[in-house]
């Protein structure tokens, strides 16, 4: 029996505040759990060699909610504990993909900084979506033609890909989105187009081992048409 190939993860971040609802508990301990998610999630990746892994944590739409000042807090709460572990420790490269413009400068910074001490990193590729929208990043990316006067063969697929936030890792094999809902809601759009895709009901926050190794059990027994 074939087995299909991973090497590529995404997920979708859905339920945070819906689960501190469930548990009577306030919106930022929802993020607390939900950001803290993300490290066990992390974690298992190495465990399981995936080479690289693309969380959305935050959508340009949802950009300007009152909650974005709660996500901002937790940044700054974690992130240098995150740096360490996972940089230093365990040799894991961050690459933010989204808008850097309209966020507060000392969030640009973390980011900055967790770019610039991962860069020669290679276990695994962690891709954080932050302010980022699909929409956005095809904007971005015509802009960033026209105005370097770039010139692209559009026949070359590995150079139209490289203009992408995601350049020339491969594009998931899995999209996994938590919270229920059925829809990409603007993510990462050109790297989806043969992606194995799975909903969850489970709340990000109580996504665990158990339901991930599930999902890559049901991953490897299916036969990939891709398109044919």
């Amino acid at each position: 029996m074939k087995v299909n190939k991973l090497s590529h993860v995404a997920f979708i971040l859905d339920g945070n505040k819906r689960w501190a609802e469930k548990n009577n508990l306030n919106t930022l301990n929802g993020y607390q759990h939900g950001f803290d998610n993300v490290k066990n999630i992390v974690k298992l990746s190495l465990e399981l060699n995936i080479q690289y892994l693309t969380i959305f944590a935050l959508s340009s739409e949802n950009f300007n909610r009152t909650s974005i000042n709660l996500i901002y807090k937790i940044i700054y709460s974690n992130f240098g504990k995150l740096l360490d572990e996972f940089i230093n420790q365990q040799n894991v490269k961050i690459n933010i993909l989204g808008s850097r413009s309209n966020i507060p400068k000392k969030i640009n910074e973390i980011f900055n900084k967790a770019e610039e001490l991962s860069k020669k990193n290679n276990r695994l590729h962690l891709n954080i979506a932050f302010n980022y929208g699909f929409s956005e990043e095809i904007k971005f990316l015509f802009k960033k033609m026209k105005s370097d006067n770039l010139n692209i063969n559009l026949d070359n697929d590995l150079e139209i890909k490289k203009l992408f936030f995601l350049g020339n890792c491969p594009d998931p094999e899995i999209l996994i989105r938590t919270g229920g809902y059925q829809r990409l809601s603007n993510f990462i759009m050109y790297n989806l187009t043969y992606t194995e895709l799975f909903f969850t009901e489970t709340l990000w926050p109580d996504f665990d081992k158990n339901e991930f190794l599930d999902i890559l059990n049901n991953f490897y027994n299916i036969d990939r048409k891709y398109g044919l």
